[in-house]
């Protein structure tokens, strides 16, 4: 079973970008544009994984990081600006523009073997050589 991911941003084009990457790796991608979006989210469903993209404020942060601990177990993995200190409460930190270390990052907190497909390295490729 393909493990399940809610990625969050302000910033949409990419969220669709990212959402895009993930999905390419075999998971399951629900995005969300926004803190609303987000918390009503994390209520209906289970994931395994939530993503807080580096648009968010850091006060949104940490109410949305609340709220995946109240309704869920998923792991927490902070997108970060370069100079902002480490998020309390979440699980894992990268940079933003590191596509490279988001799938492996994602791959290491979720366990490889729990996906649904081995990855592709042809896919990936191509999913990092669009990104620059």
């Amino acid at each position: 079973m393909a493990k399940h991911i809610l990625s969050v941003s302000y910033d949409e084009p990419l969220l669709k970008t990212r959402e895009i990457l993930l999905r390419r790796q075999g998971y399951l991608v629900t995005s969300c544009l926004g803190f609303t979006a987000a918390a009503e989210q994390c209520a209906g469903d289970k994931f395994d994984l939530f993503i807080l993209g580096h648009s968010i404020p850091q006060k949104d942060k940490l109410q949305l990081i609340q709220e995946f601990r109240t309704h869920g177990t998923g792991l927490v993995l902070a997108l970060r600006r370069y100079g902002d200190a480490p998020l309390s409460g979440a699980d894992a930190h990268i940079y933003p523009d590191d596509i490279e270390g988001l799938i492996n990052t994602v791959e290491a907190m979720l366990g490889q073997h729990d996906k649904a497909q081995p990855p592709d390295q042809t896919k990936r490729g191509r999913a990092m050589g669009t990104e620059g």
